[in-house]
């Protein structure tokens, strides 16, 4: 059995290296929501030229989509920063015919690392395209998020972009979720009680309709 990586370890030892160097390179990154967006920004703000990417067609309702962008927003305003955000076009119906087969899949299964995968490569696409050094996501932060299945899809597909470098990244480590309770909180930001999905919003409905029988 495949031991797990520290990837969390990796990126502190890429960052040690950027630091070195005396410049800041240009990093795409992903973002589905204010909140995980917190302890990531803190981590790589000093480091990085950052660009956000807002792919997240897979977030539904489209309210949702609207909602986690603005507050995403809503936090940089917040935080006075000018970081600029990518935003792609939204079409949950398209975006979901490749999870449709796997519909019944549990939270935290191949229908997830489906998703994971269309983001990401989506995102490797526009870096490669723009000139981007790095290429990463915040969603390793996420308590509904795998780390390693997230950081071997992103190597993965980095042998297709050759320009890009990816950059592993657990912000879940060293207390990072934790830490983002407490910006989440002084900031009054709206944390969601889901992943994003219509099929992780469906088992969230169902499971408030159970605790208010």
């Amino acid at each position: 059995m495949e031991n797990n990586k520290n990837y969390q370890k990796l990126l502190q030892k890429e960052l040690e290296i950027i630091k070195n160097s005396g410049k800041k390179p240009k990093l795409l990154l992903h973002a589905c929501c204010g909140p995980c967006f917190t302890i990531p920004y803190e981590i790589l703000k000093d480091c990085f030229d950052i660009t956000i990417i807002y792919n997240n067609s897979n977030i539904y309702p489209p309210e949702e989509h609207d909602r986690r962008l603005n507050e995403l927003k809503k936090y940089l305003a917040d935080v006075g920063s000018d970081i600029k955000i990518i935003e792609f076009p939204y079409d949950n119906d398209t975006y979901n015919l490749d999870l449709e087969p796997r519909a019944t899949d549990k939270e935290g299964h191949e229908r997830c690392r489906i998703c994971f995968r269309k983001r990401l490569k989506a995102g490797f696409e526009y870096a490669s395209k723009n000139n981007f050094e790095y290429y990463g996501t915040v969603m390793t932060i996420s308590r509904y998020k795998n780390a390693q299945d997230i950081n071997k899809i992103g190597e993965s597909l980095q042998k297709d972009y050759p320009t890009v470098k990816w950059l592993y990244a657990d912000f879940k480590k060293n207390d990072g979720y934790e830490h983002s309770l407490i910006i989440i909180k002084e900031h009054e930001m709206y944390f969601q009680e889901y992943c994003g999905c219509k099929y992780s919003y469906e088992a969230w409905l169902k499971k408030k309709a159970q605790e208010n029988d």
